[in-house]
């Protein structure tokens, strides 16, 4: 991460009625990185940005931006702009007066106003529409002339709530490509809060897992999938098998586990190894399966295939009443396999275990 732009310090946000929304969390944003904000419903990342922004006081801890705690500024006197989940342009105003309003407040001389909302057009591929309404714009354009309006201030950190979510798939894909474009292009801070595991995946810089107010990690998209350092994220991010499992024995950067019904020897790289006879959750990811004829340690009856593109996601019933999800390629005897077929399943070559408190 480069130099820290903002930084969040012991952050607390209760609300009426003794709600803890953010719980003393502890945040570094680099100057220009595109960081994302990810955890399900009710984690505390929109509280997270509505406090950036202003539109929230933190009960206490400090906001830091450019070395000064802006958490008693008001949301108009911060360097930081939102676009929101609804673009909010306004309806009676042309696309050139929407994206010139902050200006507008600011004072800004006509000319150099005009100037830099057309500077913005062109930078958001729209520069014929400067004249044209809100009712006339594509959603696709709507988002852009948000954007548009939203990094016309030069704001030190652009704030993006959802911005996406309202675009069909095909469109969300190009805008998020769009958004990696322009915020390489421009140098500025992102903080994106988004639900969409892949739209974070896709376009950060590095990405916040937050739950229940707290921040379980933050890392690379790489780090998050494949080095998740709570059972949290190995749960949230992608797909994971969680399964129970006993240590039989630990030793040399190796550990073998005890399913019950099977075992399996897998390296770990945590040199902390967990000691032999605990009890732990295993995290094996579904592509670090494979099918290994009759000599797999686990033996199980496919229970159901689902068509994933280029690859079928096999869901096993194994012993020991232990579900797992398995992908394979979709070519030769794979296309055919059939329901209730017992198959037999090992850690893929060079694969391992994530393993996890219980």
């Amino acid at each position: 991460m480069s130099e820290p732009l903002l930084t969040l310090e012991a952050v607390r946000k209760v609300f009426p009625g003794g709600v803890v929304g953010l719980d003393d969390i502890d945040l570094a944003i680099g100057s220009g990185e595109f960081l994302s904000l990810l955890g399900p419903s009710g984690c505390g990342k929109t509280t997270t940005l509505r406090v950036i922004a202003g539109f929230e006081t933190p009960t206490s801890g400090r906001v830091i931006l450019d070395g000064r705690d802006i958490a008693p500024l008001r949301a108009y006197d911060r360097p930081v702009n939102t676009v929101f989940q609804d673009y909010a342009l306004f309806p009676h105003m042309n696309v050139e007066e929407n994206i010139g309003f902050g200006l507008s407040l600011r004072r800004v001389a006509p000319a150099e106003r005009r100037k830099r909302v057309m500077a913005a057009l062109e930078l958001v591929g729209l520069p014929e529409k400067a004249a044209a309404r809100v009712g006339e714009l594509s959603g696709g354009q709507r988002q852009r002339i948000a954007l548009a309006r939203a990094m016309v201030c030069e704001p030190r950190v652009l704030l993006l709530d959802e911005p996406l979510s309202a675009l069909d798939a095909h469109l969300r894909e190009q805008m998020q490509l769009e958004l990696k474009r322009l915020q390489t292009e421009l140098g500025t801070t992102f903080v994106m809060v988004t639900h969409d595991q892949t739209e974070a995946m896709s376009i950060s810089d590095r990405i916040v897992v937050m739950n229940r107010g707290r921040i379980e990690q933050v890392a690379s998209p790489a780090v998050l999938y494949d080095q998740p350092q709570t059972r949290f994220v190995a749960g949230f991010i992608g797909t994971m098998n969680l399964l129970p499992a006993r240590v039989a024995a630990a030793s040399a950067g190796e550990v073998q586990l005890d399913f019950g019904a099977f075992q399996i020897v897998t390296p770990v790289e945590d040199v902390r190894l967990p000691a032999a006879g605990s009890e732990v959750t295993a995290g094996i990811r579904p592509e670090d399966l494979v099918l290994s004829g009759v000599n797999g340690a686990i033996k199980g009856v496919a229970s159901s295939i689902a068509f994933h593109g280029r690859s079928l996601r096999l869901r096993v019933e194994a012993a020991g009443g232990l579900s797992i999800a398995v992908d394979i390629p979709r070519q030769g005897d794979s296309k055919s396999l059939g329901h209730t077929e017992p198959v037999s399943l090992s850690l893929r070559p060079g694969a391992l275990c994530r393993i996890f408190e219980r």
